[in-house]
């Protein structure tokens, strides 16, 4: 995916089974970030610091969602145990992760394994990729995508 491209089109459900979908986003700015699993520390890092920064991000008309490859009960609890007050999506098959270009393959404890790679866009009212943020680090991510949101919104 590169910027100006057209975000692929998906359908899921959230942390409570309920269906959503890109389509339901079109007209509104939407921060789709993806984290590789529910409730390890560096999402738990990650997800408690776009908590911790919703509130100003929510002033700037945004919708924020996470989505991870895990299931909707998997999501409900994660979001549960840390408060966290935005949708996490359920891409348990990683069909959307793969339509996003997340999926990559990276070392862990020494073998290559295939995951997501943590990446987070931002989708415009028009559907258009308008920021991609790569390798992102978990620290900090929910700030430095807050500054970004302050200077293109």
């Amino acid at each position: 995916m590169e910027v100006n491209d057209k975000s692929p089109d998906f359908s899921t459900t959230d942390e409570n089974g309920k269906e959503v979908a890109s389509k339901d986003f079109r007209g509104k700015t939407v921060v789709l970030y993806f984290y590789p699993k529910a409730d390890t520390p560096g999402c738990t890092k990650e997800a408690c610091g776009f908590r911790d920064t919703y509130t100003e991000i929510k002033k700037t008309g945004v919708v924020l969602l996470g989505i991870s490859a895990d299931t909707a009960a998997a999501q409900k609890k994660f979001q549960t145990k840390f408060s966290l007050p935005f949708p996490l999506l359920a891409d348990a098959e990683k069909k959307i992760a793969n339509l996003f270009g997340v999926v990559k393959e990276r070392q862990m404890y020494g073998k290559k394994v295939k995951g997501i790679a943590r990446t987070t866009f931002v989708i415009g009212p028009d559907g258009k990729i308008k920021h991609i943020f790569n390798n992102v680090k978990a620290e900090g991510h929910a700030e430095e995508v807050l500054a970004y949101l302050k200077g293109a919104v």
